[in-house]
C-alpha cells in the first residue's frame, strides 16, 4: 500500500468531510495517530484479526484499524445518537455504500473505517498529541484504542510507525 496516497487520498479528506464546523478533527495530529494506528493494528496488511497460528476465524477485529464490531455499535448507540451530533452522523452514514453491512465495511470501505477510527478517539477525554510526537501518539493509542486490557505496547507503536509510516511520507 502507498501511504503518501493513503493519507492523501483516503485520510485526510476523510477527516476534513467528517469534520465540517469541528476543529482539530482533521489535524495533522490526526492523520499520524491514523496512520500509526492502521501501521501497527494491520501492519497496512490484515483485514482480520490474527490471534495465532491457523486461525480461519473472522475477527474479531476487522479492517486496516482492526476495530470490533462491537465498538462499531457502541460508538453509533452511544455516541452518534446523541442529538447534538446529528451532523456528525448524518456524515458517517453518507460515507456508508449500500452493501454490505456496515461492520463488514469497516474492512471494504477505507473512508467509512477511518472516520470510525477517528470517532473513537474522537469521543474520548484523551488529547491527542501533537504532529511530529510519535511517543505521544503511541502514548493516546494505547490509552484510547488499544487500553489497558490490549496487548500491544507503545514500544510497538512506535516501531511499527517508524517502520511502516515515516519512510514512506
Amino acid at each position: 500500500m502507498n501511504i503518501r496516497q493513503l493519507k492523501n487520498f483516503v485520510i485526510r479528506p476523510t477527516l476534513e468531510y467528517l469534520g465540517q464546523g469541528m476543529p482539530g478533527i482533521a489535524s495533522d495530529a490526526a492523520v499520524e495517530l491514523l496512520l500509526g494506528t492502521m501501521a501497527h493494528e494491520s501492519q497496512f496488511a490484515y483485514l482480520d484479526q490474527v490471534t495465532g497460528r491457523g486461525d480461519n476465524t473472522l475477527g474479531p477485529a476487522i479492517g486496516f484499524y482492526q476495530i470490533e464490531p462491537a465498538t462499531l455499535g457502541d460508538l453509533f448507540k452511544n455516541y452518534l445518537s446523541a442529538p447534538a451530533r446529528r451532523g456528525l452522523s448524518d456524515r458517517v452514514m453518507s460515507l456508508l455504500a449500500a452493501r454490505p453491512v456496515p461492520r463488514d465495511q469497516l474492512a471494504t470501505n477505507l473512508a467509512f473505517a477511518t472516520a470510525i477510527a477517528r470517532l473513537i478517539y474522537l469521543r474520548s477525554p484523551v488529547v491527542l498529541a501533537t504532529a511530529g510526537d510519535i511517543a505521544g501518539h503511541a502514548r493516546v493509542w494505547k490509552t484510547v484504542y488499544n487500553t489497558v486490557k490490549g496487548a500491544g505496547t507503545e514500544s510497538q507503536f512506535i516501531s511499527d510507525y517508524q517502520r511502516l509510516v515515516a519512510p514512506n511520507l
